[in-house]
């Protein structure tokens, strides 16, 4: 099997960070490959259904002039393709090529696939955090499984639901309380479902509008509101006072988060027009599944509910496994990886590792802020840059993340390119338009 010993960085990961790594790595001279397990790039976005769609505005989404044609899995795909071909791509990605073994030796990284062993000095692991769908434990009769056959009852991960059609009347119980159970919430009244039910532990912010989440979903008021100058607790007070209003507004008050709004911990996301326009459709049970057989589902309140159909609106997790460090291979969620790195994005607990995934945990434009962390990752492998090994242990939202990375990167952070370019940027960008690719 072919050796490789001279990449100066591996990638794994072809989906949207991958493929913008590997671009920047490029740019700054570096030998890097891209290895993708699957048959083709987009990683998660791959294999969503097609329902499934982005949290942000498209102007938030896109870089540069690379083409988005509209906000839903198909789209979102193409336009992760397209990097491939506008930056002449292809001869640096490896696909089919899951890497089954992460170890450093000592002075490299050796990563196993099926094609050989790939080594190289420097690793980005661009895996992001929604790499392993979850579903919870809960107690099952001895020997079922989630979604087992024979079960009367169907449980799907909302990375499962590939035809929402099939929901139309059926009694639908939705669980979870972020994005996913809102998305799932959203699907079932669109397509007719007989009865919805919901349970959740607690409710994530999120901002009710009757919009649709490709207008609503932008952050650029909020990136406003850091250029201007505004202390961090302004900011927060001011956003928590809009959502309050609109809460009540929309006559959900009863699904009010339970502490205030703290930009610096939590990730607003756009509401679900269907969703608030049928709340009180919406049957509610605050707590949590305890239990599934065959016929139905207990709840931690001892109720018992009998569904079709159970629609896991749970998220994700990260899947390190692959890795020989046992304190990497433990980290199961995105708020543990990035405890365990410095400077946004670099490993506390393996040498010349970086995990790019951590810094979009937050607020900002999603490939316009892969670019901008990419570029200083690449300085540091250059020598140019210093990612030191503090961690942040909070988001870096948009124009934070900038003020983070400028002191530490002053080759890319030029005086004709430094924060207060960025910071004029953002008030001068009309909110339609994309930003620029550094």
């Amino acid at each position: 099997m072919p050796l490789h010993k001279d990449l100066d960085l591996a990638i794994i990961g072809g989906g949207l960070a991958g493929l913008i790594h590997l671009h920047y790595a490029r740019k700054a001279g570096l030998n890097a490959l891209v290895l993708e397990g699957r048959s083709g790039v987009g990683g998660l976005w791959r294999e969503l259904p097609a329902w499934q769609d982005i949290q942000i505005c498209l102007a938030d989404w896109t870089a540069g002039d690379i083409p988005v044609a509209g906000p839903a899995q198909p789209q979102i795909l193409a336009n992760i393709e397209s990097w491939v071909d506008r930056f002449a791509l292809a001869d640096g990605i490896r696909l089919n090529s899951p890497v089954s073994k992460a170890r450093h030796n000592g002075s490299c990284w050796e990563l196993d696939t099926s094609a050989g062993t790939v080594r190289a000095r420097h690793l980005v692991a661009a895996i992001g955090g929604h790499s392993r769908p979850i579903i919870p434990d809960v107690e099952r009769p001895d020997g079922q499984v989630s979604g087992q056959a024979g079960s009367q009852l169907r449980e799907l991960h909302s990375s499962a639901l590939r035809n929402p059609a099939e929901l139309k009347g059926r009694d639908v119980l939705v669980v979870g309380g972020g994005a996913s159970a809102f998305d799932l919430l959203d699907q079932s009244l669109a397509h007719g479902a007989r009865h919805v039910r919901w349970v959740y532990r607690h409710v994530r912010w999120f901002f009710p509008t009757n919009k649709p989440k490709v207008v609503a979903g932008s952050f650029r008021a909020y990136g406003k509101m850091q250029a201007s100058g505004m202390p961090e607790e302004q900011q927060n007070a001011l956003i928590d006072a809009d959502l309050r209003a609109r809460y009540a507004r929309f006559g959900i008050e009863a699904i009010l988060p339970e502490r205030p709004i703290d930009m610096q911990r939590d990730q607003v996301i756009p509401g679900r027009a269907r969703m608030l326009e049928r709340f009180a459709e919406i049957e509610r049970h605050q707590g949590t599944v305890q239990a599934i057989d065959g016929t139905g589902v207990t709840l931690s309140s001892g109720a018992r509910l009998t569904p079709d159909v159970v629609l896991w609106g749970t998220g994700y997790g990260t899947d390190l496994r692959f890795f020989d460090e046992p304190r990497l291979a433990g980290i199961e969620t995105l708020h543990e990886l990035a405890s365990r790195c410095g400077c946004i994005y670099r490993s506390l607990d393996a040498p010349d590792l970086y995990f790019p995934g951590v810094g979009l945990d937050g607020v900002g434009a999603t490939s316009w802020f892969y670019a901008i962390g990419a570029r200083t990752i690449m300085s540091h492998i250059r020598g140019t840059a210093r990612l030191d090994m503090e961690p942040v242990n909070r988001k870096l939202n948009h124009l934070d993340m900038i003020r983070h990375l400028a002191p530490r990167d002053p080759g890319s952070f030029t005086p004709d390119n430094s924060w207060e370019y960025y910071r004029d940027l953002t008030l001068g960008l009309a909110d339609d338009q994309p930003y620029p690719l550094p």
